[in-house]
């Protein structure tokens, strides 16, 4: 069983989802209000400034339609495209905006404890630790330092 420090390891990395896309995404930006029962996104800028509303009974369903519409009104299809949904209400916009950027921390801390975490075992294996010694002093198992740090054969 892997301990939280070493769940880390196991998820994908901000490197790693650099890599995943092809070719620019083009972001379409929905403002999102509540209408009664149903929630209703305008998107303003569509290609040729035309705007769009549609709406759905739920956030990620209103969400799900205003990409079906995207696609549908595109004279070509592009191969990714980005929606920033952001709901009209102000504060609530400002709470998201804070839950993304506190998330953006973490992922951005993570990142820096993995590659610290890699260095380190790197150092004290170097300097002739055992992985099991170096997982003790990390926090880690033994195992998990020889997947950070394999043995090289000389």
């Amino acid at each position: 069983m892997n301990s939280r420090r070493e769940k880390i390891f196991d998820e994908v990395g901000s490197d790693t989802l650099e890599n995943l896309g092809e070719g620019e995404a083009t972001t379409y930006h929905a403002t999102l209000a509540r209408t009664g029962k149903q929630w209703t996104a305008t998107v303003r800028d569509l290609p040729g400034g035309r705007l769009v509303r549609v709406q759905g009974a739920s956030w990620s369903e209103v969400k799900q339609n205003v990409v079906d519409c995207i696609f549908e009104l595109l004279p070509t299809e592009p191969s990714v495209i980005a929606l920033q949904a952001l709901p009209a209400d102000p504060e609530a916009a400002a709470a998201l905006a804070a839950v993304s950027q506190a998330r953006a921390g973490r992922v951005d801390a993570e990142q820096a404890e993995r590659e610290a975490v890699r260095r380190a075992a790197r150092l004290l294996i170097d300097k002739g630790w055992s992985t099991r010694d170096t997982g003790s002093a990390l926090g880690l198992s033994h195992q998990r330092i020889s997947q950070l740090v394999p043995r090289t054969t000389g």
